[in-house]
């Protein structure tokens, strides 16, 4: 069954293994990619992860992710909040491709500025020059290795390891409470049984039938209980 939902992390959240099917415009003879943007409806994007279950004989747990809008600026901006709190490689790939076709339309339209006489400095980095680069931080770090140490100088050293630890330790906990506090909107299906059976059930009702931009992330596994921890009713989200 289709529903709109806040896609939230989950407090106790625990690893899990699971297959994964993409279908968004850029997926090889599935949408229509322009410089203007990745062109996809809901109802082809579906029609192709339907076509994926019914090939399947067999049963499990199956969700669907998916961001359906009708401008290229608002869907840029749906899958931006998702990959932020959700960032899975395929959503991530999709907002990348999603922002350059942005920027290739904008540019296009810009007038050519004009050329500069030198190309901006930049780090010279090729495989050699990194090479003798490192082999240098090697000897250096060889050489400091080698030299006498005080019982002073390794109080000091333990010291600035524990702050350092401390203050990594304390950064990783603000991250996390920050990731937290994220919530993106979504479209999601969940199902659970035969997949030829969650085939038929995922074109019912398919939502945003008129959006031109739709990217949606199919999960299948034997159990995807923690990933539907995230999975929330807005108004039950917290911050939604």
């Amino acid at each position: 069954m289709w529903k709109e939902s806040v896609i939230k992390i989950a407090d106790d959240m625990a690893p899990l293994s699971c297959s994964i099917i993409p279908a968004h415009p850029w997926v090889y003879g599935l949408g229509q990619a322009a410089d203007s943007g990745g062109y996809l409806s809901p109802a082809n994007a579906l029609s192709y992860l339907a076509g994926k279950l019914a090939s399947s004989s067999l049963s499990g747990d199956v969700i669907v992710m998916m961001v359906a809008e009708n401008t290229h600026d608002v869907f840029l901006k749906a899958l931006g909040n998702l990959a932020t709190v959700f960032p899975a490689p395929v959503f991530t790939q999709v907002s990348r491709m999603a922002a350059a076709a942005a920027k290739l339309s904008t540019v296009k339209m810009q007038v050519p500025s004009k050329v500069a006489a030198l190309p901006i400095a930049a780090p010279l980095s090729v495989s050699t020059n990194r090479l003798a680069v490192n082999a240098q931080r090697v000897a250096a770090a060889k050489l400091a290795a080698a030299l006498p140490a005080s019982v002073t100088g390794l109080k000091s050293q333990i010291a600035g390891f524990i702050q350092e630890r401390a203050s990594l330790l304390d950064s990783l906990s603000e991250s996390l409470d920050e990731l937290k506090g994220a919530s993106a909107e979504i479209l999601s299906f969940s199902y659970t049984g035969p997949h030829r059976f969650a085939a038929v059930e995922l074109l019912k009702s398919i939502p945003r039938t008129t959006a031109v931009h739709t990217a949606a992330m199919l999960f299948i596994g034997d159990s995807l209980t923690d990933l539907g921890k995230m999975i929330h009713e807005p108004d039950r989200a917290t911050g939604a």
